[in-house]
């Protein structure tokens, strides 16, 4: 009895001197994570292209492959010397393509019945010029045409530098983010506090405004150039950004 009767006074000692017990604290009084506020980001500029590509193709036929591919090479050295009047050369002039195919036609036999006989051969050879004297780009179709080029097309508009001007949307689009997430977080009773997270996802690409069809002319020396409107490119960019947001 004395045993425990001396162990029940030393606990009542213990619990004296650990003094009350607290309830524990809420986990919402902790600290807890901040809030977050995601927006994308949008900004998109017209822009003027500086440079046109144009894909020009010169035919020729002859009654055998070589009389074929030999007129036609000759009339495309003719196509790079003009180029090279309009400063075209080097890089900005490149063989788009190079053809030689049979041809046929279609004869009535005596006793009436039709059927293909060969025809000789057709050469075509195509190349791809890249103009960067926009003023200049329907004088050169024009002079093209008058010089001996059979077919024109695949005209199309670009930028020697998008980088530059993919940047500068990125920038808007950015502060369009911004925008967005401060007007969240002030009709919502908060703060918008640091950016988290800021993802541009790759571009899906800058529209065109023209890609002219071929098309085929022959026409008198001198004559009038060919019209052509560049337009404007529309660049594009999209941002992914979070912001914290705190009371």
């Amino acid at each position: 009895m004395r045993a425990s009767a001396g162990l029940l006074a030393a606990g009542l000692l213990a619990l004296l001197l650990a003094g009350p017990v607290l309830p524990a604290e809420p986990a919402s009084a902790a600290g807890e994570a901040p809030g977050r506020i995601s927006v994308i980001g949008r900004a998109s500029r017209e822009v003027a292209p500086d440079f046109a590509t144009v894909e020009v193709a010169v035919e020729s036929r002859g009654a055998t492959p070589a009389a074929a591919l030999d007129q036609n090479s000759a009339a495309a050295r003719k196509v790079a010397e003009l180029a090279g009047e309009f400063g075209i050369k080097g890089p900005d002039l490149a063989t788009a393509a190079v053809s030689l195919r049979p041809l046929a036609k279609t004869v009535r036999d005596p006793g009436g019945e039709m059927r293909d006989v060969p025809d000789g051969y057709q050469a075509t050879n195509a190349v791809s010029l890249r103009v960067r004297d926009l003023t200049r780009l329907g004088a050169l179709m024009r002079r093209m045409i008058d010089g001996g080029a059979d077919r024109i097309g695949g005209v199309s508009f670009g930028l020697a530098d998008p980088g530059q001007a993919e940047n500068a949307v990125r920038a808007d689009a950015v502060r369009d983010a911004r925008r967005q997430a401060e007007t969240l977080a002030e009709a919502a009773g908060t703060r918008l506090g640091r950016i988290e997270s800021l993802v541009s996802p790759p571009r899906e690409g800058a529209a065109v405004p023209m890609h002219a069809r071929s098309f085929a002319a022959k026409a008198a020396p001198g004559g009038v150039a060919v019209p052509i409107e560049p337009g404007t490119l529309t660049v594009e960019a999209v941002v992914e950004a979070t912001y914290q947001a705190a009371p």
